[in-house]
């Protein structure tokens, strides 16, 4: 597969009448590929499945029905903030699936990354496929499949190897019941968020951080325990916090905490105390192909350091990554 997908002629989506026109032609085609069938798409909350919602209901309705599948693996408050927003504030025909610990059953044990990334795309695949047995109708599958997705998912032609899959593309099975809908693949993220504005969904929706598809599958580094993963959570939900409190929340792209699996002696109590390093990651970026790391003072790392090793159980180090992209990717893993 060529990772020339992208046809030249495509003008970069900038503005609000660029994205209407978009929208447009993006309905048409939703229409004529979807007839009266219905659509399950699975929303995160994300900007991008939440602009696919919004496409899809304007071209189809309620032929749609939107699945949040909690994974176990999502922010603190992630999956009640998204039953807020989707099932009572926007009226979306919404079925919210529990997942926890089908998931976390299939990922003890497993470090590798790719083979995380695989394990959780195809179970999602299989959680939709149990939650349209229940349904009449269902043919297709909506995805927010953008861009970088793809590009990042696929071998270029001089052979270079894939940077990561994407549960989106990499981790469908060949058997896949469904047929795709990702109206957005073609789109970066900040042409994604343009269209958000022209459907007219809230700026705090559409300038929501990114959020892997994998979840903190792919930040709590190696394989997953749930003590780890509970340490992860708490310390993200911590970081968060001191960045709204701060401003920086929407000064900076993407910010995060990684926690990997390995542990340092501390002290604490003074006693001996072995626990987690706890790793910030606070980057800026257009296109996510390329990203640059936002400065954060000094000050505000202390506050974070101090109320994570002090807050949160397990975690005894707090770490911060200077790493731009390339050479390292958004992710850890």
């Amino acid at each position: 597969m060529s990772t020339n997908l992208r046809p030249e002629s495509m003008e970069r989506i900038t503005t609000i009448e660029l994205a209407q026109k978009f929208i447009e032609e993006q309905i048409a085609e939703i229409r004529a590929q979807v007839g009266d069938k219905k659509v399950l798409l699975a929303l995160s909350g994300g900007v991008d499945s939440s602009v696919v919602a919004a496409l899809l209901i304007k071209a189809i309705g309620k032929q749609l029905v939107c699945v949040h599948v909690n994974h176990g693996l999502m922010r603190k408050g992630e999956s009640e903030a998204v039953i807020q927003m989707f099932g009572k504030e926007l009226d979306a025909n919404l079925i919210y699936v529990d997942a926890t610990d089908r998931f976390l059953d299939l990922l003890a044990g497993v470090s590798e990354p790719e083979k995380k990334r695989k394990i959780i795309g195809a179970e999602f695949i299989n959680v939709f496929a149990d939650e349209a047995r229940k349904l009449e109708g269902v043919s297709y599958l909506a995805q927010g499949t953008i861009y970088p997705d793809i590009l990042e998912s696929i071998k270029a032609a001089e052979g270079k190897k894939a940077v990561k899959s994407h549960h989106n593309v990499g981790g469908l099975p060949e058997d896949l019941q469904f047929e795709l809908v990702e109206p957005i693949k073609l789109l970066f993220k900040d042409e994604v968020r343009v269209v958000g504005e022209a459907l007219g969904l809230p700026h705090a929706m559409v300038y929501r951080q990114p959020f892997p598809g994998p979840g903190l599958g792919v930040r709590c580094l190696g394989a997953i325990t749930r003590d780890r993963l509970h340490a992860l959570r708490e310390a993200d939900a911590i970081l968060r916090e001191e960045f709204d409190n701060c401003g920086l929340a929407e000064k900076v792209w993407q910010y995060f905490i990684a926690v990997p699996d390995i542990k340092s002696v501390g002290v604490k109590d003074e006693s001996r105390y072995e626990g987690w390093p706890a790793i910030i990651r606070a980057i800026n970026t257009k296109d996510a192909m390329t990203a640059t790391i936002e400065e954060i003072p000094y000050d505000i790392l202390h506050k974070i350091t101090y109320r994570i090793t002090h807050e949160v159980e397990g975690i005894n180090r707090v770490l911060f990554d200077l790493t731009p992209k390339p050479i390292g990717t958004i992710e850890w893993e």
